[in-house]
């Protein structure tokens, strides 16, 4: 899962497929980072632990960390949330780049329309609140489309 910071959507993406996940009796590694440099080591934003623990899920405890090309080779799937990490994502992994398994978090759901997920960062509860709810929705796919591999 990956977004800009590392603090506001993809931990809570991390947060919700790995409750997911567990709840399903997966025992699946997930995993997020950022794009950029500029919160690294720092607990998600207060709004995402928020929303997070409203739904039963605590991420109180996620490190927020910069997207590596390494892990372009460590994962199976890399989700991203919108265009802008995309294109990051491809530029820092450079010749790792593997297209077939990087994807917008919401094609999932939405396949080949490149939804985005939108950044919350200067939002306000109901921005994270929304946030939120398409992460819940596409993790849920995610768990359906990959739980009987």
């Amino acid at each position: 899962m990956v977004c800009l910071g590392n603090i506001c959507r993809s931990p809570l993406a991390e947060g919700i497929l790995q409750h997911k996940a567990k709840a399903a009796g997966l025992n699946w590694e997930v995993n997020s980072a950022g794009t950029g440099n500029y919160h690294i080591g720092e607990a998600p934003h207060i709004l995402s632990q928020k929303v997070a623990l409203m739904h039963g899920i605590d991420i109180s405890q996620h490190k927020a960390r910069q997207f590596v090309a390494n892990d372009m080779l460590i994962y199976d799937l890399i989700y991203v949330m919108d265009n802008d990490n995309y294109k990051a994502v491809a530029q820092i992994s450079k010749k790792h780049f593997d297209a077939h398994k990087t994807d917008l978090i919401m094609n999932v759901l939405f396949p080949n329309t490149n939804t985005e997920v939108p950044d919350p960062w200067f939002g306000t509860e109901p921005d994270f609140l929304k946030v939120y709810q398409m992460l819940d929705a596409a993790t849920d796919a995610i768990i359906e489309k990959y739980s009987n591999k």
